[in-house]
């Protein structure tokens, strides 16, 4: 059987929620790590999610490792192609949402790209083309501070509109809310009108459904875990049955590892107190005492055992523009980086075996570092958040975490639900 949906995912944590989402609406999913080659073997599956790292490299760069991705996910059969987005539309006036998304079109003959971050189960809606989080605009929450891709714009259209140079349209709420038929014909007059990306507002769960429907199998769509559901909820009845093997998860200590300055990853870590042993990273530090990592190193595993040991760079706004005037934008992101992937490599083989990662970049770093190239899905933690299991013999447990999503007690509750 082809695959249902060939996805390629901008970051790790956002191919885990989008494989955990297909999963939840009744598809089978398997993610696999970085751009996998023919000597990967995977099971069969109605989703492949294809997670980069490219969210915030160099465009051409991101360009290249997405229609890698695609071409191996066509030689598999992919029948249609998702991109999937943060919620939040991370990205920066040059990209790579739009150089990556102009690239899948052309390769793979797509006539629209139909644009959404909309998850209305994690409060992102698209209303007139704005992205609200809450009752709030993008640009008023705590995403305008963003270490990497700030977002000052709430207006997607405009946002897509300065990174290509392909008309971009709105597929309007009052246009969504006339259905399936209003609006297949708004796509298709769109295409007609020459538009290669069409922001199409969703305020609900419902919308992303008729927006699913409505869409045609050669066309791209983009966006967030929200549309994955409404594309997933459309193909159900196509499904394979699911797999009845039962999954044996690793037992072992635990670890919490947070690189995402995000507001809310701020505000896990300060609800957690002094429940866990913790030490934070400071970038200036990293970067000028040659034994700060083998220090935290040393730290950690003294520390290993019944409650999880928490390592986090994740800091506030002043904090991180403080380290990068220090040490430029790149660089202070690159030690705490490549600190976290040292740790992550030297407490794996001190015997821990359960990982709860925060942030996007952090979470690849890992994953990449532990040598994990495919992950089985699991309980879920937080709405798009779930456990993972790597899939290729390597015994973790991950649990890889967007830095905006779940609740105050996310840290805590991971390990009370921990298979």
């Amino acid at each position: 059987m082809a695959l249902l949906i060939g996805c390629i995912a901008d970051d790790l944590t956002g191919a885990t929620d989008v494989a955990v989402t297909f999963s939840r609406e009744g598809l089978t999913a398997i993610q696999v790590n970085g751009v996998p080659d023919d000597t990967l073997a995977v099971a069969d599956a109605d989703v492949i999610v294809v997670a980069l790292k490219s969210r915030t490299i160099a465009a051409a760069e991101a360009v290249a490792q997405s229609l890698a991705a695609l071409h191996w996910l066509q030689a598999r059969g992919a029948r249609r192609l998702y991109f999937k987005i943060c919620s939040t539309f991370d990205s920066t006036p040059a990209g790579n949402i739009g150089p990556v998304a102009d690239a899948l079109c052309e390769a793979s003959g797509a006539r629209l790209n139909v644009v959404t971050p909309a998850y209305p189960r994690n409060a992102r809606t698209v209303y007139q083309g704005h992205l609200f989080v809450g009752e709030a605009l993008l640009s008023d929450t705590g995403m305008c501070t963003h270490p990497l891709t700030p977002m000052t714009d709430s207006n997607l259209v405009r946002v897509l509109g300065r990174q290509t140079e392909h008309r971009v349209a709105l597929l309007p709420h009052a246009v969504m809310a006339l259905g399936e038929s209003a609006v297949r014909d708004r796509l298709g007059a769109q295409i007609d009108q020459g538009c290669r990306h069409v922001i199409a507002d969703a305020i609900d769960d419902a919308e992303l459904r008729t927006l699913a429907l409505a869409m045609a199998p050669q066309w791209l769509a983009t966006g967030g875990a929200g549309l994955a559901a409404g594309l997933a909820a459309a193909l159900r009845g196509e499904a394979r049955a699911p797999a009845d093997a039962a999954i044996e998860w690793p037992r072992g200590p635990g670890v919490i590892l947070a690189g995402s300055c995000s507001n809310a990853t701020l505000g896990q870590l300060a609800a957690l107190g002094d429940s866990l042993p913790r030490r934070q990273l400071d970038p200036v530090c990293l970067a000028r005492d040659p034994g700060a990592v083998a220090a935290a190193i040393d730290w950690a595993k003294r520390h290993l055992g019944d409650r999880p040991v928490l390592i986090y760079a994740s800091a506030p706004p002043e904090q991180v523009a403080a380290a990068q005037a220090a040490l430029g934008r790149e660089r202070a992101a690159q030690v705490i980086e490549d600190a976290l992937r040292a740790i992550a490599v030297a407490l794996a083989q001190a015997g821990a075996r359960r990982f709860v990662v925060a942030g996007g970049e952090t979470a690849g770093a890992a994953v990449e570092a532990l040598g994990v190239r495919a992950l089985a899905i699991g309980p879920e933690i937080a709405p798009g958040v779930p456990w993972t299991l790597a899939a290729d013999g390597k015994p973790y447990a991950l649990a890889l975490k967007s830095g905006n999503f779940g609740g105050p007690d996310f840290f805590s509750r991971a390990f009370e639900v921990a298979p």
